[in-house]
């Protein structure tokens, strides 16, 4: 489990405890912020957060949006999203992420669902009794370490619960420049996954775009929520995730994958995913 509280650079009453398994993407974090801000971000996995006091606004999808006690955060793998507290008094709560291979591996055993054939979540915040205590559940399995059968009834519980409730979102009907748009912004996306610990530039996006520069930053933020170069950090901070994982110190987590210094990458990695690199390589269950 690794914790931060104030010490750690926010107020004196604020805390992050995270807990991760080691061998497949599930993690769950345990926080009370008040000054803390989150930069847009997204996560390759499912990631619902369960208010438990005060309230937390973020803007998700084009609109914001407002998650008071109760009530749940469910964002789809790769949904964008910020996130602050909505009044003084902060946000306590409580957030599960659970990989896409994870859902679809329990879906393909329990159901008849077809094979990737994953729920979307239509709506960014629910009020879901049901779903809240079957997260409820399982994050209180993760948190207190408890055994892998009852980690593995709870996860399955939370799989099945969420796919009952999930819907796949209708398509999205694109007009002739809209699809050249996305076509744009595509083959710039696919030039960034593929390298992104590289120091490309803006005029090497936009040649493989096959547009300007302006157009390239336009419509990539349409498509995906945020610019280029935040969508290249983002890689880059999914990527050193995987080297702390494997036991890669912080400092040559940030050296392997571009960031200028430890200290710029301490600070990022805190922006995005709420505690620091040492928190989270210490945090396996």
């Amino acid at each position: 489990m690794g914790t931060t509280n104030g010490a750690a650079g926010g107020p004196p009453s604020s805390w992050a405890r995270y807990w991760r398994e080691g061998s497949r993407p599930l993690e769950a974090m345990h926080a009370h912020f008040f000054e803390h801000v989150y930069t847009p971000h997204s996560h390759d996995t499912y990631s619902f957060g369960i208010t438990d006091v005060g309230a937390q606004t973020f803007r998700c999808r084009g609109a914001d949006h407002t998650s008071g006690a109760g009530m749940i955060m469910a964002f789809n793998p790769d949904d964008v999203h910020d996130g602050r507290a909505a009044a003084d008094l902060g946000y306590q709560y409580r957030i599960v992420h659970i990989g896409p291979s994870v859902v679809g591996e329990i879906l393909a055993d329990a159901t008849d669902r077809p094979t990737g054939a994953l729920p979307l979540f239509m709506q960014p915040v629910l009020f879901d009794p049901v779903l809240s205590g079957t997260l409820s559940r399982l994050h209180g399995a993760l948190a207190e370490r408890a055994n892998h059968l009852v980690r593995e009834e709870y996860l399955t519980a939370t799989v099945l619960a969420m796919a009952t409730r999930g819907s796949t979102r209708a398509p999205r009907v694109r007009t002739r420049a809209g699809r050249t748009q996305f076509r744009a912004a595509r083959r710039a996306r696919t030039l960034l996954d593929e390298a992104f610990l590289e120091p490309l530039t803006a005029e090497d996006l936009a040649a493989a775009a096959g547009c300007s520069r302006f157009a390239l930053y336009r419509a990539f933020r349409e498509e995906y929520g945020m610019p280029p170069s935040a969508y290249q950090r983002l890689l880059r901070l999914r990527h050193a995730r995987l080297l702390l994982i494997r036991g890669l110190p912080p400092a040559d987590a940030a050296a392997s994958t571009g960031f200028a210094d430890q200290a710029h990458f301490n600070r990022w990695f805190k922006r995005t995913y709420g505690v620091t690199p040492g928190i989270f390589s210490s945090a396996s269950l």
